[in-house]
């Protein structure tokens, strides 16, 4: 049975504690967005599917409770920083597996200023899900005095520079890239220009990596509105629907952990999801036009572009710098200005990378558009690990 989503939506990402709003009012926000989109009462949704981290247990029902009181089943969803497409992933998963007509897929954040720890609770990396991942970083490189997740991907990166002679100016090169697309969507957590001169001068978080390469804490929330091909028929939204072609998640593997950083942030994981949706769909690289991928650190979108088959191992520097994955290149990756500029509440960003795939193959992105985009492809990667690929198509 396929599934199409019908109605997205989502609220303008900000800076925590910069808006008067709790996390049940953004999620009504963005869950309104999206059932308005589709022209759909929520009294048809049949299953409800919440990703967020950093709310208590059952903040899902709490939040979902602003669009509606209806009784049905809510799920509560983390998956570190793929939450977003792991509701998206079960609800699609209900939708074709013929339990339900009609799910909402939600995510949200309420986030804390400054820079994320590396999953350890009180400092304890010994109790830390991700223990094994900062183990594999430690003894390769040490541990400095530098957020926990910058340095993970920033020693990666070191570890790309050393391997393929990348340079700093092609990581910066992401940073500009993303932030300029950035300029151009009124939901970004920034909106500001940059060159890639002025990138390199930003203070410097973990080198190689500087401020205005690695993304931000944010509060916001996204929704997505996942239907069967029945229900489309049934209530007349051929015009809305946007097809998932193939999705697909993966978790860590033992190429994982042989000991480099580009693989414990999951370089491996997003090669397998990517293989199996290809191979689900029918379509390769070579089909997509547009592409919302996890740039959580300017080196994730380069070991993104290999992983998705892109460009060769070690190329990645050279296609970023080449144009290729701007507008006029081959490919248009992260239009929404990604994770960098854009912004990203943990919950709810693989949500709104499916909502801006989804605007971009409807031809409703106003100043983003893609020109004649018709496939679309997500890419939403949490540590520790899921990595979550989806392909859409119009």
């Amino acid at each position: 049975m396929k599934s199409y989503i019908v109605g997205v939506g989502m609220t303008k990402f900000e800076k925590p504690e910069s808006r008067d709003w709790q996390y049940w009012d953004m999620a009504e926000e963005a869950g309104t967005a999206a059932l308005a989109d589709a022209g759909v009462e929520y009294g048809l949704v049949e299953q409800v599917a919440v990703g967020y981290c950093f709310q208590a247990s059952t903040a899902g029902q709490r939040a979902v409770y602003e669009l509606g009181l209806s009784g049905v089943p809510v799920y509560n969803v983390n998956n570190n920083c793929a939450t977003g497409s792991t509701a998206l992933m079960m609800a699609r998963q209900f939708v074709e597996g013929g339990i339900s007509d009609c799910v909402l897929a939600l995510g949200f954040e309420k986030m804390k200023r400054g820079a994320l720890g590396g999953g350890a609770d009180g400092g304890d990396f010994k109790t830390s899900p991700v223990a094994r991942h900062y183990g594999i970083m430690a003894a390769a490189h040490g541990f400095e005095m530098s957020p926990p997740t910058a340095q993970i991907f920033g020693n990666a990166a070191r570890e790309h520079m050393e391997r393929y002679g990348t340079t700093p100016e092609q990581l910066a090169a992401v940073g500009a890239k993303n932030h300029r697309h950035s300029a151009n969507n009124p939901n970004a957590q920034f909106q500001d220009v940059y060159t890639v001169e002025e990138v390199l001068a930003a203070k410097e978080i973990h080198k190689p990596l500087t401020k205005l390469q690695c993304s931000p804490t944010s509060d916001g929330a996204a929704a997505a509105l996942v239907v069967s091909e029945r229900f489309v028929v049934r209530h007349g939204l051929h015009d809305k629907a946007v097809e998932i072609a193939a999705q697909a998640m993966t978790t860590d593997t033992g190429a994982s952990f042989g000991g480099s950083c580009i693989d414990v942030v999951g370089k491996p994981m997003t090669a397998a999801a990517a293989r199996q949706v290809y191979g689900a769909s029918g379509l390769g690289i070579e089909d997509v036009d547009v592409i919302e991928l996890h740039d959580c650190f300017s080196v994730n979108e380069l070991l993104t572009y290999e992983a998705l088959g892109m460009c060769a191992d070690g190329a990645s520097g050279k296609l970023v710098e080449s144009g290729a994955t701007t507008y006029g290149g081959r490919w248009v990756v992260n239009p929404s200005g990604g994770l960098i500029s854009k912004g990203h509440p943990l919950g709810a960003t693989g949500l709104a990378q499916a909502a801006e795939l989804v605007w971009q193959l409807r031809g409703e992105a106003g100043a983003r558009q893609v020109p004649g985009a018709g496939v679309g492809l997500a890419h939403n990667i949490g540590l520790g690990g899921a990595a979550v690929v989806t392909l859409l198509r119009r």
